[in-house]
């Protein structure tokens, strides 16, 4: 890319076309043609988008597919806090306060603990993203209100991100689910609409359009991205990454997402070439198994090491990489 900003001087508009067709197009089709190899060999199907922020490349799959989002929604849940916490609706001091009716099963640690129990809503959406956990995305549902979540993302002008329901809840009496509610679940999403989700918090992009900055989201932003970095659950694209040269505790902030037969992941990935989006969605999975060499999570992992091989051959970098960083370490 150095070489191309070079070139850019000496040559005409057309002339840098030229030159991007030579340089950059074969290295492109190399990752498209390996994504599309891994995913074929995939029993189930795989929707993904990922894109260079530094560089502007993108791959993708599927990438404007609906589907199951599982966990991943959560993502959506926490922005809306980040939003509602920044007009001072809400704070992260606030105190909730968890009942045994509140508690549901699935992955977290607040089913397991006596109630009632007093937690900070700071404390809730920290165990909400780094656990997975339920109980906690409910109460996080609870105290934001789910409809403010589902106008946040209409406002973001995402077409396809929809958070339905409480998780291992029933409807609310009366309430009446969207038609499709049946086939997603928890709530639905694309690679492309989640990726773009995950770049608004890399880049603390909390105003809305046509609205200001305000002097305190970097620091709102800060602890989210705090808590995506402490991802608990690490066996899909963080998996090979974490091994990679430069690779640190907080090189990769990331959610998952999981049921039977659905495998998700989203992460931003700071690399030794710039800050990395790569979001996957595998679904109709054949495996459905928990174990560590469960299919759908390892092909997750071979996407992810196969983007990364092209993208940044050098390995990783601490948090976090700049959008203009030359890559020279």
């Amino acid at each position: 890319m150095r070489i191309l900003r070079n070139l850019s001087l000496l040559a005409g508009l057309v002339g840098v076309a030229n030159i991007q067709a030579q340089v950059v197009a074969p290295a492109q089709t190399g990752l498209q043609t390996e994504v599309e190899r891994i995913a074929a060999a995939h029993h189930g199907k795989v929707a993904l988008f990922g894109e260079n922020l530094r560089t502007h490349e993108t791959v993708a799959l599927m990438p404007d597919e609906p589907v199951q989002t599982a966990s991943v929604i959560k993502l959506a849940i926490l922005y809306e806090a980040l939003e509602q916490i920044r007009a001072g609706k809400l704070h992260f001091d606030d105190k909730i306060t968890l009942t045994k009716a509140d508690q549901v099963p699935g992955s977290g640690i607040l089913t397991l603990m006596d109630a009632p129990l007093t937690v900070t809503f700071k404390d809730v959406l920290t165990l909400m993203i780094m656990m997975s956990d339920n109980t906690c995305a409910n109460l996080a549902m609870d105290h934001l209100g789910i409809a403010n979540v589902n106008q946040r993302m209409a406002v973001l002008g995402f077409k396809n991100t929809y958070l339905y329901k409480k998780v291992f809840m029933p409807n609310p009496p009366g309430a009446v689910m969207p038609d499709d509610q049946k086939r997603f679940g928890l709530g639905k999403t694309t690679a492309h609409e989640m990726a773009t989700l995950m770049t608004r918090f890399v880049d603390c992009q909390l105003a809305g359009p046509g609205s200001p900055a305000q002097t305190g989201d970097a620091a709102l932003c800060a602890v989210a991205l705090k808590m995506l970095h402490l991802q608990f659950y690490r066996s899909t694209i963080p998996r090979y990454l974490d091994g990679l040269p430069g690779a640190t505790g907080d090189s990769i902030a990331s959610k998952t997402g999981s049921l039977n037969a659905v495998r998700n992941d989203v992460a931003a990935i700071s690399t030794r070439n710039g800050m990395v989006i790569l979001a996957v969605f595998t679904f109709d999975n054949t495996d459905h198994s928990w174990g560590a060499d469960q299919e759908d999570e390892l092909t997750i992992a071979k996407l992810a090491r196969a983007v990364l091989a092209a993208w940044s051959p050098a390995g990783l970098a601490p948090w976090p990489a700049s959008r203009t960083d030359s890559g020279d370490h």
